[in-house]
């Protein structure tokens, strides 16, 4: 994951595009038209089928004829999490990088805890990680209970530790530290439980990421003293000596390393059968690669899968929209917004991944003191009401979220993650008809109140909704409206959008509030539908209306 705010002028600037041609890919930021009307490719029966008699070639040609899968359409919320030998450390999953920034917080705490880095290292925290008190069925069942539809761990991060039986690199879960396929207990749960499986892999920007290892003190006792990385015994761990030092993703990244992470990540497709595969960045890899690396990664995935699944291609692959990163791609893979969202409703079906922690994406004990900023970043999480929010938003928009959850070292989650899972869950008991399976409407939504969404915001107002925002969606012929808060007893709704003068509006037959056995009063003017709420509120999080025509 990315630790920086990317600004909109930069990600312009990088990918090199029109503002015309980034309505196409979908990324477009400007003013939201409400009366934009959705393609014909987002309906459920306007999707083309691919030849399935013909393998994907790693080339953009080829690629470019990858549709996704209607399950992942349908699915709208996965789970994951990033749990490796950093959780030991519960400072974040940027430890292994930051443990060794001179005067950060991670560095202090390492000094502190562990000792200096030249003495022990992230490779010393291995034999710590033993998730003595893992359960992967029980946590996919609370997982599946919050309604996800699609479980996707991270199989490996920017630290180069393999959470598999890896063929290709014997730094793995496997042969030390917790000494378990971490990986194959979660497919097994995940498969069990009838979840989609999937696995996230932040591998390919480790080249230059945890150079830092490589350093050493500029100041103080241990001036000059270099780093455990910097011994030529755990070169297969920290990587080679070498200058290319950017956080983001490796320049120039050397023939050995790229054929490296190849391996691996073929290992992993052929041995776990993903039917999601991600990528935390573009397409790997930059400079003179242009992407071809990825591309034959991608490849494979598409081609295994599609023999996986007897003739039917059932993989989705998710790659992000920064050309800083790799190469990318408009139509060869699944756009994944990082805690971002769209401006509107975007024809291909995409991904926001966000985590429940403003910051950090693997487990943080404590706020902390960001040095750079000077600022106290809390470890607050967000509650089911901000997340169902972002998850309406997105949805409305032709979105899936793909929600991270923190869990410690031993394999456990806090209890606030508990019931955050759990009143998720009990909001898509009561409304999950208006989101399983849905399509977006022809417009995303009504937005009388602060619900303007700006893409790539990372870290924005977290629930900038109210109960004047309203969020469409469409299924089995009905119409959807969700208001983002309660209006209050009696208090009356318009959608002004569901009126007999739109040109797509039939006259309103019925109107329901789910959760809400009552019967409901409305009435649809030339302004409008207007539904009046009842005494009490169905739940506490958003109110689902349902329209029939």
């Amino acid at each position: 994951m990315i630790n920086n705010f990317e600004s909109r002028e930069k990600f312009f600037s990088l990918l090199n595009i029109s503002n015309s041609k980034l309505l196409s890919v979908g990324i477009l930021v400007t003013s939201i038209t409400l009366t934009g009307c959705l393609s014909e490719n987002t309906s459920k029966s306007g999707v083309e089928k691919r030849d399935s008699d013909k393998e994907f070639e790693p080339t953009i040609e080829s690629l470019k004829n990858y549709v996704v899968p209607d399950w992942f359409r349908d699915a709208k919320l996965g789970i994951y999490l990033h749990w490796g030998v950093y959780s030991v450390a519960e400072q974040g999953e940027w430890y292994p990088r930051d443990l060794y920034r001179e005067g950060q917080t991670e560095y202090l705490h390492h000094l502190k805890t562990y000792g200096h880095p030249s003495e022990f290292g992230y490779k010393d925290l291995i034999p710590l990680w033993k998730a003595e008190n893992f359960d992967p069925d029980k946590l996919v069942k609370l997982f599946k209970k919050a309604g996800a539809r699609y479980f996707t761990p991270v199989a490996v991060h920017h630290d180069n530790f393999d959470l598999w039986d890896s063929k290709h690199h014997q730094w793995n879960a496997v042969n030390m530290g917790p000494k378990k396929d971490i990986i194959g207990m979660w497919r097994k749960a995940t498969l069990d439980n009838g979840l989609r499986f999937g696995v996230t892999t932040h591998l390919s920007r480790s080249y230059s990421w945890l150079n830092t290892a490589k350093g050493s003190d500029s100041t103080g006792p241990f001036k000059g003293v270099p780093y455990d990385g910097n011994n030529p015994e755990f070169e297969s761990f920290y990587h080679q000596k070498h200058d290319d030092t950017h956080f983001d993703s490796p320049e120039s990244p050397p023939k050995e390393w790229k054929e490296n992470w190849k391996r691996r990540m073929i290992d992993l497709i052929d041995n776990y059968q993903p039917d999601l595969l991600y990528f935390d960045c573009a397409i790997p890899f930059k400079g003179e690669d242009a992407g071809q690396t990825g591309m034959e990664v991608i490849a494979h995935h598409y081609n295994t899968n599609i023999r996986n699944h007897g003739g039917s291609l059932e993989g989705v692959m998710a790659i992000k929209p920064r050309p800083w990163q790799g190469v990318y791609i408009d139509g060869v893979a699944t756009m994944d917004i990082e805690r971002g969202k769209a401006s509107h409703i975007i024809d291909t079906p995409w991904q926001t991944d966000d985590s429940v922690a403003p910051w950090d994406w693997g487990y943080r004990k404590n706020d902390w003191l960001h040095v750079e900023s000077g600022e106290i970043r809390t470890v607050e999480y967000m509650d089911a009401n901000m997340v169902i929010d972002k998850f309406l938003d997105i949805v409305s928009k032709n979105g899936n979220l793909l929600l991270n959850v923190l869990i410690r070292a031993d394999g456990t989650l806090d209890e606030k993650t508990i019931v955050l899972l759990e009143q998720m869950g009990e909001w898509l008991d009561q409304n999950g008809e208006a989101i399983y399976g849905s399509r977006p409407w022809h417009v995303f939504g009504e937005m009388f109140g602060k619900g303007k969404v700006n893409e790539f915001d990372m870290h924005a107002n977290r629930s900038p909704f109210t109960s004047r925002d309203v969020r469409y969606t469409t299924n089995n012929d009905n119409l959807y409206a969700m208001v983002m808060d309660w209006p209050g007893p009696d208090k009356k709704v318009r959608l002004q959008h569901v009126t007999p003068t739109y040109a797509v509006i039939k006259p309103v037959k019925s109107v329901q509030i789910l959760g809400y056995d009552g019967e409901v009063s409305w009435e649809q003017t030339g302004r409008g539908l207007y539904v009046t709420m009842p005494e009490t509120p169905p739940n506490d999080i958003a109110i689902a209306i349902k329209i029939g025509f």
